[in-house]
């Protein structure tokens, strides 16, 4: 069932670190899939990171560019649910420090809705090969925070999230007026390439120092 089923600490503990991060991983995938593919290519240091595991692997059934049905609606309700319980519980650990909320596909599209929300606002969002689930005419929520940082990236013929719907994704962050970068990587397989790997590594490292994160990483 969806929902947050269990968690995986890594890095150095919360009451220690300088920056947090929640990184949620994709559909049929596990926390230990994102500590390989992300968490161990990274160089940041002084960073707590909490990767939640979704119930069956899955965040929610349907495709993130289906049209919301009552049962995907209920599904997301409980993921977001549990993915708030996990930023608002690691804030509790570390009081005052920022924290990041990054995912992979799946976990990207989850880590979008929950900033949409606007609740438990993380500092900065990073969003790899992602976009809003359901469809334009759906409503959704709309109230994610003015001026926050948000890094979305996509593949130019990724099978999972088409390039329309990342565009889609873009258009509503701009509206909300987020701090937004965004980068189409042409025919790159559905995985997390160096180039993304580097944008989180340089976000979390401006945070440690003690600013907002400049996102100029190179492509």
């Amino acid at each position: 069932m969806p929902g947050v089923a269990d968690i995986l600490t890594l890095g150095v503990p919360a009451d220690r670190a300088k920056v947090l991060c929640v990184f949620v991983h994709g559909r049929n995938q596990s926390p230990g899939d994102m500590e390989a593919a992300v968490i161990r290519r990274l160089s940041a240091a002084d960073v707590a990171f909490v990767l939640p595991q979704a119930g069956d692997r899955t965040w929610y059934n349907a495709r993130a560019v289906d049209p919301l049905s009552d049962t995907t609606r209920d599904e997301l309700a409980a993921s977001l649910a549990g993915l708030t319980a996990v930023v608002s519980n690691l804030r509790t650990k570390a009081p005052g420090l920022p924290l990041v909320l990054g995912g992979f596909s799946q976990g990207a599209c989850l880590s979008l809705e929950h900033a949409f929300s606007g609740s438990a606002s993380p500092e900065v969002v990073v969003a790899f090969t992602g976009c809003r689930v359901g469809v334009a005419s759906d409503v959704r929520a709309k109230a994610l925070p003015s001026g926050l940082p948000v890094y979305l990236s996509a593949g130019s013929a990724d099978p999972w999230i088409p390039v329309a719907a990342f565009a889609e994704a873009a258009a509503d962050l701009g509206h909300a007026e987020a701090r937004l970068r965004c980068d189409v990587f042409p025919d790159r397989p559905h995985e997390v390439s160096d180039a993304e790997i580097a944008m989180l590594d340089s976000v979390l490292s401006d945070l440690a120092a003690g600013h907002s994160p400049l996102m100029e990483a190179p492509r």
